[in-house]
């Protein structure tokens, strides 16, 4: 027989208050493992989960693996008691639970939640009276109540019976809001929604996130919190997308789109600079508005603009290529049998995550062209196994004056700061720059430079 709602209540309201709950984290990647430092350095105890073997070693042995994350930042998080495990059967140690877990579109674009249904049911088999539930990897709007609950409450205990959501355990989304590599934001300083299925379930999960984050604000329901995190997204995409169109057509009138936007930029109200690349990166922008685009067909109704705005960012490394293809072309040089390095294969400036970049794509553009491909990235010594490009297996090539020279392109994906532009330049015959990054050196136009 379980406990009264207002017994369970106070007790996790007692121990969040006084931080003496345990914090389980689901998922100890580029989220989850920003979020246990957050709240470990709170004075939370902290348990990690996570499938990866050897991560969990790794952070037990006081290393990180994430290059923003210092492994003495890891060793302290140990001395304060932090843990990690591949033990899914210890979820019953933690007060609160948060799935911080990847959300991936299958091959047909549809949203792959199997990772989040696989972290409700580990969770399902431990779950007790008066503990936490916060879903933070971002989804589609229903997710919580229609895909988490059901499956914690048929599944816990075993039974077939199970534990009522917002009354014997407590279930609220809060999204995740990580920028890689930003120093200006953290997770401890970027404010944090919090929508609970009940208002106790919004309280108790506020609570907990209070000490640690800025500010939290409140909404009504999971799914406001949920559709928050989409529109966010969703509105970097769009507005990515239109400047990568307005990047193809500028270059076919003879205008510079980078000195447009930094025109434009100068206005000091109605306008937000965005900027043009080789496609989109990272965990949240290739994927979230497809995932919008999903549910909304469920409901009858196409959402044409953000299609649309994923066709265009989806077709950057397509406009890439044909930009390669055409520059070497005017230097009496077919792609195939062309030795071209990429320089860049983490999905923004300066970080060590590779998740959705366009590199990888890229590469695997130029080499089925029968380029000669090589890469450089100081961030990304060899390159991980990637879901959708297996077969990309290599190391960085050492950035050196005779490398660069030994090219026929060298093709500017990422614009990492310890770059050196004034060298790249120096020695590489033909430069194809997707960032403007070479533009402090070589000015708007230079006979090495191609801007893409």
């Amino acid at each position: 027989m379980t406990r009264s709602h207002n017994q369970t209540e106070s007790d996790l309201r007692g121990r969040i208050t006084d931080r003496t709950a345990c914090v389980g984290i689901i998922g100890l990647g580029y989220v989850g493992l920003p979020l246990a430092q957050a709240f470990a350095r709170h004075g939370f105890r902290v348990l990690g989960f996570d499938l990866d073997r050897e991560k969990v070693d790794r952070l037990n042995a006081g290393e990180s693996y994430i290059g923003h994350i210092p492994s003495a930042s890891v060793a302290a998080m140990r001395a304060s008691g932090f843990e990690a495990t591949t033990c899914f059967d210890r979820l019953a140690e933690a007060d609160a639970v948060l799935i911080c877990v990847p959300t991936p579109l299958t091959e047909s674009r549809e949203p792959d939640l199997s990772y989040v249904i696989n972290s409700a049911r580990a969770i399902a088999k431990q779950l007790r009276a008066g503990q936490l539930v916060v879903l933070e990897s971002t989804t589609y709007p229903g997710t919580t109540r229609d895909v988490v609950a059901p499956i914690l409450e048929t599944g816990s205990n075993g039974s077939g019976l199970g534990l009522r959501a917002g009354v014997d355990f407590f279930l609220a989304y809060s999204p995740e809001r990580e920028d890689p590599g930003n120093p200006t934001f953290s997770a401890t300083t970027i404010p944090k929604v919090v929508g609970g299925l009940d208002p106790t379930s919004g309280s108790l999960a506020a609570l907990l996130y209070e000490p640690v984050v800025t500010k939290v604000v409140r909404v009504s329901s999971p799914e406001v919190a949920e559709a928050c995190k989409i529109l966010e997204n969703t509105y970097r995409a769009v507005n990515i997308a239109l400047v990568n169109e307005l990047k193809m057509l500028y270059d076919r009138m003879g205008i510079d789109v980078w000195e447009v936007i930094a025109a434009a930029k100068t206005k000091p109200f109605g306008f937000q600079a965005f900027y043009p690349g080789p496609g989109l990166g990272g965990h949240c922008i290739p994927i979230d508005p497809f995932y919008l685009t999903w549910v909304a067909r469920k409901y009858g109704q196409a959402t044409r603009f953000i299609e649309l705005a994923g066709e265009i960012n989806t077709s950057m490394p397509t406009y890439v290529v044909a930009r390669i293809a055409d520059a070497l072309n005017d230097r009496s040089k077919p792609i195939r049998g062309s030795r071209i390095l990429i320089l860049g294969m983490a999905y923004k400036k300066d970080v060590d995550d590779p998740r959705e970049s366009p590199g990888f794509e890229l590469m695997d553009l130029l080499m089925a062209k029968g380029a000669e491909v090589r890469y450089n990235d100081p961030h990304i010594p060899k390159l991980p196994s990637m879901r959708h490009y297996p077969h990309l297996r290599m190391e960085s090539t050492p950035l050196t004056p005779e490398t660069l020279a030994a090219q026929d392109c060298v093709l500017v994906a990422t614009d990492h700061s310890a770059y050196n532009w004034s060298l790249i330049l120096e020695h590489a015959p033909l430069v194809v720059d997707t960032r403007d990054a070479t533009r402090g050196v070589a000015g708007a136009h230079h006979p090495k430079v191609v801007r893409a």
